[in-house]
């Protein structure tokens, strides 16, 4: 049976910004107060930022009553269409938010809520299927039934060379990245966290590693075929919704389960006890990492994830979807028959890889409403960082 792959299901989510902002804002050694939990604690006052009800909490980035809440989601899967009587200049109270639907979607977006934090219908049935089918299997599994062998799947050889290029252009980048680690600012010998200097080091060192990530990652992307065929607008779309779900692969790529650690450029190893002295919300980062670690990738599957990942046609702003697709189609064909290959018998490997990509959106929810209390922050980063991230200074 075919099986056809539509990155439609996968809502564009800010995992790793939220991740490296919430990291390098924490490296002074003064991170936010709160209690533990999805997001920043509430005193039971707060108001709705869209129609001034009673807030329930942060629902996709914002401060918001469920109402909102739901009505927003429901606007974003059904891609719906409002019309105002009033030509769009409804003020939003309590009462106006069931008159002008319009306006309303207008002021949750002015607010701030942001569409890729929604979790798609298609990603909701994509995921239950799975269980279904996880769960039946499991019932089977003490029924021994003879089943024919399956066709042996083949990679044609247009298949074989890019998988081979594909991996050989990731070294290549991963090279060039290794070779400007001594440009990095060294991390402090002095653990003070009261010492200004201390901390600007540490600033510093987080903030150059995530350049050189960034710049590894639209290098790579500009040499994939077909890229660069696409409009720069569309380029720039893509590469800033996929490098923080790329660098949070590469992150996972580089965890070392033995003693609980990742690694950035070969030489530079954070240990998840030590992190967690700095950072309340590492732990997401860490299990996700061992998730990916138990399926035991190669650098084949890695380099076709990251390919699939840039070429998402669901991006924010990308305006040629058709092309984007199209590009995308040979990397998942590829995945799917080398996965048939290495693990004929595993039959939910493919779905459990585009699940982990699932995962990478779907957690983001809990860091962007972190960073959106972070921002209140007075720190700056450098500026591609601020662009690539769309951080508001």
């Amino acid at each position: 049976m075919v099986t056809t792959i539509s990155y439609h299901n996968l809502e564009t989510v800010r995992v790793f910004v939220n991740w490296w902002v919430f990291f390098i804002l924490h490296v002074d050694g003064q991170p936010v107060k709160r209690k533990k939990g999805p997001a920043p604690k509430m005193l039971g006052n707060e108001v709705c930022s869209v129609c001034g009800d009673k807030a329930s909490g942060f629902h996709y980035n914002v401060l918001s009553c469920e109402g909102c809440k739901g009505f927003f989601r429901r606007s974003v899967i059904k891609s719906a269409q409002y019309s105002c009587k009033n030509n769009g200049r409804c003020e939003m109270d309590m009462y106006m938010r069931r008159k002008c639907q319009q306006c309303r979607l207008r002021k949750c977006r002015e607010a701030g809520m942001l569409e890729q934090c929604v979790l798609s219908e298609e990603q909701i049935r994509f995921k239950k299927q799975k269980k279904q089918h996880e769960e039946e299997t499991a019932r089977s599994s003490s029924v021994v039934t003879p089943t024919p062998p399956p066709d042996p799947a083949n990679l044609d050889p247009q298949q074989e060379d890019m998988i081979q290029k594909l991996v050989a252009l990731q070294k290549q980048c991963n090279k060039r990245s290794f070779l400007d680690r001594p440009k990095v600012t060294p991390w402090p010998q002095s653990q003070d966290l009261q010492n200004r200097e201390v901390r600007q080091q540490r600033f510093a060192h987080f903030t150059e590693l995530a350049i050189m990530s960034v710049q590894e990652i639209v290098d790579f992307a500009k040499q994939l075929p077909g890229f660069l065929e696409l409009t720069r607008e569309d380029q720039i779309a893509l590469l800033k919704t996929s490098t923080i779900e790329i660098m949070l692969l590469e992150t996972s790529r580089r965890y070392n389960p033995a003693i609980d650690s990742i690694t950035f450029l070969k030489d530079f190893s954070y240990n998840k006890r030590i992190l967690q002295k700095q950072i309340e919300f590492i732990n997401p980062i860490f299990e996700f990492s061992k998730g990916m670690n138990d399926l035991h990738l190669d650098e084949a599957e890695y380099a076709l994830l990251i390919a699939i990942n840039i070429f998402s046609a669901d991006r924010p702003n990308v305006q040629d979807h058709d092309l984007v697709e199209r590009l995308q189609q040979p990397y998942v064909d590829a995945l799917r028959s080398y996965i048939m290959i290495k693990r004929p018998n595993d039959h939910l490997m493919f779905p459990r890889m585009l699940m982990k990509l699932v995962s990478l959106r779907t957690l983001s929810s809990v860091h962007s409403e972190q960073v959106f209390a972070l921002r209140l922050q007075d720190k700056k980063l450098p500026p591609l960082l601020s662009e690539i991230w769309d951080v508001t200074e």
